[in-house]
């Protein structure tokens, strides 16, 4: 159940693939209401539920959050599991449903944990992180529900230090092989504990870190949907093979020089924005040092995201013009890159970084952005297949990460790893790229 082997990435699916995966997708996606307001406990699904009486009752998944979550986990595990077709309920642990992660983002859950104490989940996905996974630990409520369902043999998993901080102490890992973070590693069982990416034992799945959460979460979707749904569900994060791990390429290669000052990194968001794609940057750019802003364009600091996260930002984008930035970096999705092209406040930000020989970037669809705004002429950028085809400039194809001068894109998903890591080896140097990637469990090829 390992899926170590993926198929090319792949732009299109089979009609019946697509029928099927839209059948069983809750946030397939998310389209914001043309009202003048949007309110983010909304969400959009489609269900076979509302058509079809007879038709098999989606897959349930409990994803709980806590103060100090990793927030890359957290994120990764509801994305994938959404887009493999799981209905996922993100819970909290705390007296409110808004939470601070690891890395300082600000997510929104479904519902309180109380809410699940007599549901029956297909599977419950613990993320890591610290303090997240001792918050976990000792949340009475999930400790029953994750007894229970392991007793009743049902899927359960746990990634980074939850195997051995949260999981350990309630007696889940007897007679079970598990794998953890390095760093708690030595907690472990020494005759039942695995150095390894991934280790599935008997209903339980683990692993150790935000590196390995594509891997993780992958195989918990195999265990519910079957082989062939993980399949399209890697195609669709862009995932590669072994054999085709083409990295980045740069061109006019120029020092990004930033004065002694940890660097200013703006992250704009919008409803429909690509969560993994937001919260991977922020996330591993915070681990570097950087100082990183995350603004909304909407009206409200809280946005629903393109699988249905809800992410509180820092700011709202009219405060973000009161100083410069040394980096802008845009997130994909496809809604969130249309609603993030409307602002006039963030068009003239991303001119005049461009006048000013600062940084910028765009990940997935939203380097359609920078091709409507002019600020690719004479550049090569890579970008999402389906966008790399509308934009005149010299597209890149086969490498995760595309440098030119200032100027830095990414295809999406799956390399957004590959992305952040290359801003902090340009930004602090190849050393701190490479201990950033260590801290991830991430095999870093720069």
């Amino acid at each position: 159940m390992s899926l170590l082997l993926l198929p090319q990435p792949s732009t299109t699916l089979s009609p019946v693939t697509v029928s099927a995966l839209a059948a069983r997708i809750p946030f397939a996606t998310v389209t914001p209401p043309r009202q003048r307001t949007f309110t983010a406990k909304a969400t959009l699904s489609i269900s076979l539920l509302d058509t079809a009486p007879n038709a098999i009752p989606p897959k349930k998944v409990l994803v709980p959050i806590g103060l100090g979550t990793e927030e890359m986990e957290a994120v990764i595990m509801i994305h994938v599991l959404r887009r493999a077709g799981a209905n996922v309920t993100v819970a909290s642990v705390e007296p409110q449903l808004q939470v601070e992660a690891a890395g300082g983002t600000k997510l929104v859950a479904d519902t309180d944990i109380s809410t699940c104490s007599d549901e029956i989940f297909d599977l419950v996905a613990l993320p890591g992180g610290m303090p997240g996974s001792a918050r976990l630990r000792d949340c009475e409520v999930l400790r029953k529900i994750t007894s229970k369902q392991a007793d009743e043999n049902r899927l359960y998993g746990a990634i980074c230090a939850a195997p051995a901080v949260t999981l350990l102490p309630w007696g889940l890992l007897k007679r079970k092989k598990i794998t953890c973070h390095p760093a708690f590693f030595d907690s472990l069982p020494t005759f039942w504990a695995v150095k390894s990416n991934l280790q599935v034992s008997k209903g339980l799945t683990t692993s150790p870190g935000p590196g390995t959460t594509y891997q993780f979460a992958l195989s918990l979707a195999e265990q519910l949907f079957g082989e062939s749904v993980a399949r399209e569900v890697a195609e669709l994060l862009l995932m590669r093979t072994d054999d085709d791990n083409g990295t980045k390429k740069e061109f006019n290669k120029v020092e990004w020089s930033i004065a002694h000052h940890a660097p200013s990194v703006l992250i704009p968001i919008a409803h429909g924005s690509e969560e993994i794609e937001v919260v991977t940057v922020v996330d591993i750019l915070r681990r570097a040092k950087a100082n990183v802003i995350v603004a909304s364009v909407e009206k409200s600091l809280e946005i629903l995201a393109s699988q249905g996260t809800k992410i509180v930002a820092d700011i709202l984008i009219k405060d973000a013009q009161e100083s410069a930035h040394d980096l802008i970096i845009l997130p994909g999705g496809t809604a969130g890159a249309q609603r993030l092209s409307k602002s006039r406040i963030l068009k003239k930000l991303l001119k005049e970084q461009s006048s000013a020989g600062r940084i910028y970037g765009a990940i997935c669809s939203s380097l359609a952005i920078l091709h409507k705004q002019g600020l690719l002429k004479d550049k090569r950028a890579t970008a999402h297949p389906s966008v790399l085809d509308k934009v005149n400039e010299e597209a890149i194809n086969g490498a995760k990460v595309v440098i030119d001068g200032n100027l830095i894109t990414s295809e999406g998903l799956a390399t957004v790893t590959d992305f952040a890591l290359a801003i902090v080896s340009k930004l602090f140097g190849n050393g701190r790229a490479k201990s950033v990637a260590k801290g991830l469990v991430f095999e870093y090829p720069g």
